[in-house]
């Protein structure tokens, strides 16, 4: 790691015996910008920290909205990389998409099992649709979900 450390000069120093301005570093590289941070307060980067960015992560859509333009993204989406029930789902959007499909991360709402369960395209007992239908904020669901967590 090379480092560049920036200093006031030595009369103003002398002059003033407590600066408020203080040393400064610049980083050249990438390799230890994560326990730099940890140390320093402030320094300077002298490269892109988000050059090494993975497009692969970016989530594609085909909504197009005139306003806003997702070109990047850092991190993970809960409802994208973790689990999530179906309603729900970035990949299979709830409201434009056949609720019968869903990703490998979907459960189902009412069984919290992954999905399929035995009951997604199927009405059971309780309820007049498959649990693939099933959302936090319609119909009796939310019921059916409690009921089932006490059955078991």
């Amino acid at each position: 790691m090379e480092m560049i450390e920036i200093s006031p000069e030595k009369e103003e120093e002398e002059e003033k015996e407590e600066t408020p301005v203080r040393s400064m570093f610049c980083l050249k590289r990438n390799m230890d910008l994560k326990s730099f941070d940890e140390k320093e307060d402030c320094f300077i980067l002298d490269f892109n920290p988000f050059e090494s960015l993975h497009l692969t992560h970016l989530s594609i859509s085909n909504n197009h909205a005139e306003d806003l333009s997702v070109i990047a993204e850092k991190g993970q989406v809960a409802c994208r990389d973790y689990p999530h029930s179906r309603h729900l789902c970035l990949k299979y959007p709830f409201e434009t998409t056949p609720h019968e499909n869903f990703c490998e991360l979907c459960y189902c709402y009412v069984c919290d099992l992954a999905a399929p369960c035995n009951f997604w395209t199927e009405a059971e007992a309780e309820a007049e649709m498959g649990h693939c239908h099933a959302s936090e904020n319609t119909g009796n669901w939310k019921k059916l979900r409690i009921l089932r967590k006490k059955k078991s």
